[in-house]
């Protein structure tokens, strides 16, 4: 492999015990790689996807001028289980595919990832755990079952459960899907156009802030009016597959990393885990990864620092490099972060 040349690949699941009780029996998860893990093994970096994205979209972070730079790291980005890279609904064996895919659990999706860091990179110790939204959940996942291991941990705009006002709103954005009579419970025949349109729509009123659309920020996305804002969003998840968007949709929703047995719901025990020095840093207009959840939850990791991002962009000004100004922000921080003593130091 040419040096830094990124490299997606397969890493097998098979018969695989899931958080349900069910095996996923033929999986696999989809990974990017840019760079090379060094010898003494503690340049890797681990960047996990977020709802609806894929690798391609955390490329914004990476390159020469980042703090995550390919020249020093080993950057790998796993895809979620249920988003069309990794094994889906969409593209699951016949036994398993559609409506019949097994129900995932942001733990079963962290687990796979830690048999892929065992499996082919040495069983490496990430310098830093890092992610947006979805990604952040699994950082933070990452930081409580391996405490040990992450060295340092980044969530932006994410929290490490689904807190209730979160789970309201993802009810109802599946509410508008499956309403579509096409939907048929997950066994359609053809794609339900109609509830994935309506998905996308509510949606947009929940991604950004109110100040977003009051000062027009859309236009720096090249979107002139609200209807372009509503047309763009409808486009998007009609290239989208329905059972694989309420795969990932339920594996946030029912997200909480106080639920493992040695934690027994108790979320100040499970926070108080993560012990890497940690960036919480969720946006002050987020609508549903709350500044105020996240900074509950910070206060309760020992090593853990809030770092409000101040932004009119709401829950996307933590997208890679969608708003400029935030993601200049958010890879000062990053580089800040890289520069502290890891755990283990």
């Amino acid at each position: 492999m040419e040096t830094n040349q990124a490299l997606v690949q397969k890493f097998a699941l098979t018969d695989f015990p899931l958080d349900s009780g069910e095996t996923l029996t033929e999986g696999w998860l989809s990974y990017l790689q840019i760079g090379e893990l060094n010898a003494a093994g503690d340049n890797l970096i681990l960047l996990p996807t977020y709802y609806g994205g894929t690798h391609d979209g955390i490329l914004p972070w990476i390159g020469a001028g980042s703090p995550l730079d390919p020249e020093h790291y080993c950057l790998v980005i796993p895809n979620l289980i249920g988003n069309g890279m990794s094994v889906s609904p969409s593209n699951a064996g016949k036994h398993q595919a559609a409506a019949d895919f097994p129900r995932i659990s942001l733990y079963d999706n962290v687990r796979a990832q830690k048999h892929l860091l065992e499996d082919r990179f040495a069983d490496a110790a990430p310098a830093l755990v890092m992610g947006w939204s979805m990604g952040g959940m699994q950082a933070l996942h990452w930081g409580a079952l391996y405490p040990d291991r992450v060295q340092r941990l980044m969530s932006i705009c994410a929290t490490a459960r689904c807190w209730p006002h979160n789970q309201v709103f993802l009810a109802g954005v599946k509410a508008a899907l499956t309403c579509d009579a096409a939907w048929q419970g997950g066994h359609y025949q053809s794609p339900p156009s109609a509830g994935l349109k309506a998905f996308g729509r509510v949606y947009a009123g929940w991604a950004y802030s109110q100040a977003f659309y009051r000062q027009r920020l859309h236009r720096e996305l090249g979107l002139e009016t609200l209807d372009d804002v509503l047309d763009y969003w409808e486009k998007d998840h009609l290239q989208q597959d329905a059972n694989n968007l309420l795969c990932v949709l339920d594996s946030w929703q029912q997200a909480d990393i106080s639920q493992r047995p040695y934690f027994a719901g108790d979320m100040e025990q499970a926070l108080a885990n993560i012990r890497a020095p940690s960036i919480i840093m969720p946006s002050n207009t987020d609508l549903y990864f709350t500044a105020e959840d996240a900074a509950w939850e910070a206060a309760r990791m020992p090593n853990a620092e809030l770092r409000i991002l101040d932004s009119d962009w709401g829950h996307i000004a933590g997208a890679p490099g969608r708003s400029p100004v935030d993601h200049r922000k958010i890879m000062a921080v990053c580089a800040g972060l890289l520069k502290r003593k890891g755990l283990a130091s």
